[in-house]
């Protein structure tokens, strides 16, 4: 008891007996007006130990007797007339002597403590009268023996004959025991939390307990496990399924295991089936172990307030207590005041077992959705293994409940499992059970001698399991001999099967149930059946959970059995997928941060951030159709039209987020249109959505349906490259890191294999394959986003190659001494007369730029040539007849003719009519004769060859080099001679063609324009260098500054002889040595920074001790620096190592510290030159290493972006492309000026 020496203290305490009187009023039959009249009597008991026991203001504290309460007199006169009121009244009556302690000491009153929730909602109870057993007259009721019995004073002993009830006899207080047992005796010892709560305890309360305090999820099925309570032994067989098949189905479906907790009997064999998952925390199986607190032995050890208790799972041998099993994750021990008897957890269990029975299975966590996405209930299954007669009492209850509970019987396990096994067996579906009723005395007797009762009891077990009968269907027994060997069912099949028998759901409703699962062994076995029908839309939703609960089997079997995904995959729905919160974790909130900065928190994704993602990681100059113009309107009028549906819906709301720019997105379940069907290839879309958020097991199955299958493992290798690179540049774990490189390397994989296979099919078609215009990617080829994701291998496969090398000969026909009949042919062009060229339909068949498809429609007046169709027709789903063209960046695709628009036809939907012209115009081109070009053509396709245009790029490029060379080399006069003004024309036209790259590039914007042009290094150095120039020639043309024009234009020369290197790279062997030196110098950099503070350390040092009388100039910088830094290359300028000094007068006196110089300069040279020479030595090897191992690859990587840069180039080099510039421009503007097809934008190229 406290003191209490304030009004507010006071105040609590009847508050807190306020309470309790409600408690009494909820618990209790007690009419109104007794209860009233004990709260009078409590509340004059209350006045009266107040005055007792408060000293009085200004009296010193003394003690004073306690006079009986009148309160007390008056229970006394009431309880002959209500035992009842007065077993409640003497309840208070202790809750009061608590709350007050007798002022003996005179100690003030301590500040109350906060308890934790666990204290405030959960309850111990304590038995408070002591009533004699009838048959130990030592012994109360409740199971204590008098002598340890509690005492309490005003409460009388009861006679042998009265009736104990835990709800009149015993009082509840705040639980005084809970927190985590350690369980000892193991490798590792586990752990499990515990909490002693009473036995009336609300089941929202437990709920709340499991989701907020020990941070479980809700379950997705529950397993009540019911049994014998005393220990037995099952067949091997059997117990080893019942072990595998238990873990299976609580591990697969995320289930609650329910059972007694105590390590005897059912769930010792529950917690063997436990010990298989090993000893690891994560991932442990939800098995809650619901034991009566007073079985359990040693309980004393668990009081305590969130205390960790040590504890052994072994029990003594003579003690009728048991146990807890150590397997277990969560125990709840019922409290209802009886000690060493069974029986308090029965009540609690059933209550908690229906509230989660009602709880809804997976409510929508959507933010847009206000109702839930299925309204099935949590699933509960009884398994029943062994048992004795309170088993089958307890199956009974469960058949016979509202609603009813499913029950599994393992048969072979013993007792009642066994008679439940056997009268289910033969049992009929009717009311009556002839062959039942005809074995009743053998199942009378077989019921006594196995629960050994006597025949009143057998016959009424009898009655229970013929009950039982009557819901045979809610009823199903696991054989292990039923089927044979490799067919036998598994008891995890039994147990879901089991719940989808008899609970009478409909298949949309089970489809759900084996998707939250994750069981699609049950779904492909039990609701896929034939004559399965479904309800419009069913097979979408169960597509849309598939997907965003990365179930892959799921998704395969729905597509198997006829969703169809052009129809599924919707604006909304896709969104909506982008949106969801399951999933693994991946890095695309960082990743929009940067294409949106200063998201809110909450923040709903559009498919146009997505856009502006992709185009983000993919690079150069990708666009997503989700950023481009055409979609916005598309997205809006869809977008508007399902929110109008959503506003007219009564079961879906829409909410508009506050900042976002567009209508937030749920998961649509409106009527299929035609408006929504805007994906042609959803699984190129849904390929996208499972790369960004790291889903690769769903990518690959995308990767696996659809067309373009090459096209998306490219796409794929590129965005997980990329957001590799992301993931590195924000810091992030270095696992995720490796875990996107290896994604990407295996698409990186496949990709390389499915172009191998291919190729080696048919060669022609692989080539088809690489070159073709895809306009589901941005109107990118395959070789194109092979360079954006840095594909080396496929890029050197030989289709790539062969490719690229007739890209490179042009209309060339020539296998031997190549490059000497091009020279030979720029020096004569009567030469041209004899080369061999390709046939008109071999150039019609090869990749041709924008422009010279238009040039050819001039130069060949016969157009049926070029209408015949091409074999991408075997590739796809429809061709177009189509010519072959080059864009920038090395995109090659195929184009229609200029006069007619390209005609589509469908393979798949094609009537016979068709493929007979498409394969006759086959066999007509096969049979054609080959035409030779004529002389106009044969010139044209000279110059106009890559080959052609590299070398006389190179040798126009050589005679400048000596042009420029001979003008800085000799004096410079007044006005530039003839060879500086070439020099002037070179520089200035090819500064003119670097702004045509610039402006004739793919992208709109010019940031995004130059940001693709810089993406080869020579091409900003160019722009430099041209500058530099410019800048030279400005000063060179003023009298007084031509001096520094001359010096500009020396250092520009630097470049220009360096930029030869770029020339050198289209080499077989010089082209690796080229990158390798470009590799060197990045690495040479990190090395100048170490180089550099070893350099200032040693040449400060220095220049101070020698020269401390230094005037402040900016000459102390090179005095610092020149000679550390040519030490390094041998020159040690040994005598200013150490300069002489001394007294002679001759000689210079010596400084403070001259000596140190000598001492400070041998660290540097050991430092310098050995120590970071070797290392810059030894990168440098590991790069050449490197580079050599794979120096084909890097070559044949090169010789792409060569081929790409020369087709694009004007006819003319420099500075005789001016007139290919002039000429461009004029025939552009005569096109607009007529309006011919043909040219989208400006391009320059003639």
């Amino acid at each position: 008891m406290v003191v209490t020496d304030s009004p507010l203290a006071l105040h609590k305490y009847v508050r807190r007996i306020s309470k309790d009187f409600s408690t009494v009023r909820r618990y209790s039959n007690t009419p109104a007006v007794v209860v009233g009249s004990v709260r009078a009597s409590t509340s004059a008991f209350i006045a009266a130990e107040t005055a007792a026991h408060l000293p009085t203001c200004g009296t010193p504290t003394s003690r004073t007797p306690v006079s009986t309460p009148r309160g007390i007199r008056r229970r006394q006169r009431m309880r002959k007339r209500s035992s009842v009121s007065s077993t409640l009244s003497k309840v208070l009556i202790l809750n009061v002597r608590d709350l007050l302690k007798a002022h003996a000491g005179g100690e003030p009153l301590k500040e109350h403590q906060p308890r934790s929730w666990i204290e405030t909602n959960f309850q111990k109870r304590e038995c408070i009268k002591f009533i004699p057993c009838p048959k130990d007259d030592t012994k109360c009721c409740c199971g204590q023996a008098q002598i340890t019995h509690q005492t309490i004073p005003g409460i009388e002993s009861g006679s042998p004959g009265d009736l104990w009830l835990p709800t009149k006899h015993t009082r509840p207080q705040p639980t005084d025991a809970y927190g985590t047992i350690e369980f000892q005796g193991g490798a590792h010892p586990t752990k499990a939390q515990y909490v002693r709560l009473s036995f009336d305890t609300r089941p929202e309360l437990l709920v709340q307990l499991f989701t907020k305090e020990w941070n479980l999820e809700l379950p997705k099925l529950l397993i009540t496990v019911q049994g014998g309570k005393a220990n037995f032994d099952l067949q091997a067989k059997l117990k080893k399924e019942i072990r595998k098949g238990l873990l299976k189905a609580a591990k697969t479906t995320g289930a609650w295991i329910f059972t007694g907790g105590t390590n005897t009997g059912v769930t010792k064999q529950v917690g063997d089936a436990l010990l298989l998952e090993g000893q690891q925390r994560t991932g442990r199986v939800v098995s809650i172990g619901i034991a009566p607190w007073g079985i359990v032995e040693r309980n004393h050890e668990l009081l305590g307030h969130n205390r960790e208790v040590p504890c052994h799972s072994i029990s003594s041998p003579r003690s009728k207590l048991a146990v807890l099993n150590n397997r277990h994750a969560y125990f709840l021990l019922v409290d209802n005041g009886t000690q060493a008897k069974y029986g308090a957890e029965l009540i609690l269990r059933r209550k908690l077992e229906k509230f989660i029975s009602n709880l809804k299975l997976h409510p929508s966590k959507n933010h847009w959705l206000k109702t839930n996405v299925t309204h099935s209930s949590t699933p509960v299954v009884c398994l029943v293994i062994e048992g004795g007669t309170n088993t089958i009492r307890a199956v009974l209850e469960y058949v016979t409940d509202s609603p009813p509970v499913p029950v599994v019987v393992c048969d072979g396990s013993g007792r009642a499992a066994d008679l439940l096994a056997f009268v289910h067996k033969y049992a009929s579906d009717g009311e009556e059970q002839p062959v039942l009723e005809s074995m009743r005395d053998y199942l009378i007797g077989t019921i006594q001698k196995t629960f050994e009762v006597g025949l009143d009891q057998s016959e009424k077990l009898y009655q229970e399991l013929l009950q039982c009968t009557r819901n045979k269907n809610l009823i199903t027994v696991f054989r292990i001999q039923e089927k044979p060997e490799g067919e036998a069912q598994e008891l995890d099949q039994t147990i879901l099967t089991a719940l989808f028998k008899s609970q009478h759901l409909s298949p949309p409703e089970q489809l759900s149930l084996a998707l939250t699962w994750n069981r699609v062994d049950i779904a492909r076995s039990e609701i896929f059946v034939y004559g399965q029908e479904w309800p419009n839309g069913a097979l979408d939703e169960a597509m849309m959970q598939a997907l965003e609960h990365d179930r892959i089997d799921f998704v395969k079997l729905l597509l198997e059995n006829g969703v169809s995904m052009k129809k599924f995959l919707t604006i909304p729905r896709l969104e909506e997928l982008y949106n969801t919160k399951h999933g693994p974790a991946n890095t695309l909130g960082y990743i929009l941060r940067d294409v949106r900065p200063h998201i809110p928190k909450g923040y709903i994704y559009t498919l146009h951030d997505i856009g502006l993602v992709i185009n983000k990681l993919m690079g150069g100059a990708y666009r997503s159709y989700y950023t481009r113009r055409k979609f916005r309107p598309i997205y809006a009028k869809v977008m508007n039209s399902y929110a109008n549906a959503c506003r007219k819906s009564s079961t879906y709301q829409y909410q508009r987020y506050a900042g976002a720019n567009s209508l937030s997105l749920v998961t649509g379940l409106l009527p299929f249109t035609s408006e929504m069907a805007l994906f042609e290839f959803p699984f190129n879309e849904l390929l996208i959505w499972a790369v960004l958020t790291k889903r690769q097991q769903m990518a690959l199955l995308m990767w696996t349906h659809g067309e373009e299958a090459l096209a998306k493992s490219l796409v794929s290798c590129k965005l997980y490259k990329a957001m590799a690179h992301e993931a590195a540049e924000d810091d992030l774990d270095t696992e995720i890191y490796e875990e996107l490189r290896s994604y990407a390397k295996e698409f990186e994989s496949k990709g390389n294999k499915l172009l191998d296979f291919s190729y080696r099919q048919d060669a022609e078609k692989a080539q088809r394959l690489l070159t073709c215009e895809l306009h589901s990617w941005s109107n990118q080829s395959c070789l194109s986003l092979a360079v954006a994701a840095n594909h080396r291998a496929l890029l050197a496969h030989p289709c790539s190659q062969v490719i690229l090398a007739d890209l490179w000969m042009g209309g060339l026909r020539t296998r031997k001494n190549t490059n000497f009949k091009v020279i030979l042919g720029l020096a004569m062009p009567l030469y041209i007369r004899q080369l061999d060229f390709k046939s008109k339909e071999e150039l019609q068949q090869m990749p041709q730029t924008e422009e010279e498809h238009l040039e050819n429609q001039n130069l060949d007046n016969d157009d049926s040539d070029r209408s015949q169709p091409d074999a991408e027709a075997l590739l796809a789903d429809s061709y177009s007849v189509r010519d072959t063209k080059v864009h920038e960046n090395g995109k090659v695709n195929l184009t229609a003719g200029a006069e007619e628009q390209p005609s589509k036809v469908s393979l798949t939907d094609s009537d016979p009519a068709q493929f007979r012209e498409f394969f006759n115009l086959s066999e007509y081109n096969e049979v054609k004769q080959h035409q030779p070009l004529r002389l106009k053509k044969k010139f044209y396709e000279f110059y106009t060859a890559p080959i052609t245009k590299f070398w006389a790029d190179s040798i126009a490029y050589m005679f400048f080099l000596i042009m420029f060379s001979f003008t800085v080399l000799v004096k410079m006069e007044n006005m530039p001679r003839w060879q500086e003004w070439y020099s002037i024309a070179y520089i200035t036209t090819l500064g003119f063609e670097k702004v045509r790259e610039i402006i004739s590039s793919e992208p709109v914007a010019i940031t995004h324009k130059f940001s693709v042009w810089a993406w080869n290094m020579w091409n900003p150095c160019d722009g430099a260098a041209i500058i530099l120039f410019v800048i030279g020639l400005a000063f060179r043309f003023r009298p007084n500054t031509m001096d520094i024009g001359r010096v500009i234009y020396c250092v520009d020369s630097i470049y220009w002889y360096l930029r030869i290197l770029n020339i050198l790279g289209v080499n077989k062997y010089l082209g690796p040595l080229v990158t390798m030196m470009g590799k060197m110098v990045k690495n040479m950099i990190y090395f100048v920074v170490l180089l550099a503070v070893v350099l200032m350390s040693f040449g400060v040092s220095r220049q101070a001790i020698l020269f401390p009388d230094k005037q402040p100039t900016w000459s102390l910088i090179k005095e610092v620096i020149f000679q550390p830094y040519f030490m390094l290359y041998g020159e040690v300028f040994a005598g200013d190592i150490d300069p002489p000094c001394g007294e002679d007068p001759s000689q210079p006196g010596c400084v403070t510290g001259h000596w140190v110089t000598p001492i400070t300069m041998s660290m540097y040279l050991l430092i310098a030159n050995i120590l970071l020479i070797n290392l810059l030595i030894a990168v440098f090897n590991n790069i050449f290493n490197e580079v050599n191992s794979v120096s084909h690859q890097v070559w044949m990587f090169q010789r792409f972006t060569v081929v790409m840069e020369y087709q694009q180039k004007p006819v003319l080099p420099p500075p005789f492309i001016a007139l290919c510039h002039f000429y461009s421009l004029l025939k552009y503007c005569v096109r607009k000026a007529k309006g011919e097809p043909g040219m989208s934008k400006f391009s320059f190229v003639p």
